[in-house]
């Protein structure tokens, strides 16, 4: 069993879903801005996937469940158990291993180019990838490479884009799991923060257009990521799934 931890509504499992329940792997999803309460970590949970949100790691008092994920995460690190953090969740697991998360000096919202490291491209994440890939970004934090832990990939505006540590824990800053409604309904539920950086991000219409010339080329690339991911929790059967 898979779980899922959503920190608002509009930020779900995406395309990560839709590969999973192709290779009948079951999950299950649990929303802590919903006041969903974490589990406890038995034999049957196998791994752990922290996606997006809005907020801070750093703010707890406004978000108290994000101190109660931080002790959730502790133990999930204790247990070296897979796992994959997407934006914020990446936050979250290299701030429970011990390292920082800051402001980066600029936001990324729309498609970047994100170059794989050499470490990156020796490890089974990224088996049958090129050097360079094209991801779609909403952030304005950014995490540092904690203690023990090992960059994968990197962006001319964002130093740090993916980090591995221990066994099979991941984190990525960007969003590889996105579909085009998501990135609607994202840019219209922040529509103020688009707003405020007018000139310096892409707008809704542009994200939109980008997707629509991407989303052949985005996933399969999903496709291989999630292969290579759920292959590496050995979660997922050989030539059970096919990318194209």
């Amino acid at each position: 069993m898979i779980l899922f931890i959503k920190h608002i509504d509009i930020e779900g499992p995406g395309t990560i879903g839709d590969f999973l329940e192709d290779n009948k792997i079951p999950y299950i999803i649990i929303d802590l801005s919903n006041k969903d309460k974490l589990p406890e970590i038995k034999k049957n949970l196998q791994m752990v996937v922290s996606l997006g949100g809005p907020m801070n790691v750093y703010e707890e008092e406004k978000y108290p469940f994000l101190a109660e994920e931080d002790i959730f995460l502790k133990k999930v690190i204790k247990r070296d158990m897979p796992f994959l953090g997407i934006c914020l969740g990446s936050q979250l697991i290299v701030k429970a291993i011990g390292g920082k998360v800051s402001k980066n000096p600029q936001k990324e919202i729309g498609f970047y180019k994100v170059t794989i490291d050499k470490e990156g491209l020796q490890d089974n994440l990224f088996k049958n990838f090129s050097g360079e890939i094209t991801v779609y970004q909403w952030h304005g934090d950014t995490f540092s490479i904690p203690e023990g832990g090992k960059r994968l990939a990197t962006s001319e505006l964002c130093e740090n884009q993916a980090v591995k540590y221990g066994r099979c824990m991941y984190g990525i800053q960007f969003h590889i799991e996105v579909t085009k409604n998501m990135i609607a309904e994202w840019a219209d539920t922040y529509d103020e923060e688009l707003k405020s950086l007018k000139g310096t991000v892409s707008d809704k219409k542009k994200m939109l257009e980008d997707y629509d010339n991407l989303k052949g080329n985005y996933l399969k690339q999903a496709e291989r990521f999630y292969a290579n991911l759920f292959s590496t929790a050995n979660l997922l059967k050989k030539k059970s799934y096919s990318v194209p």
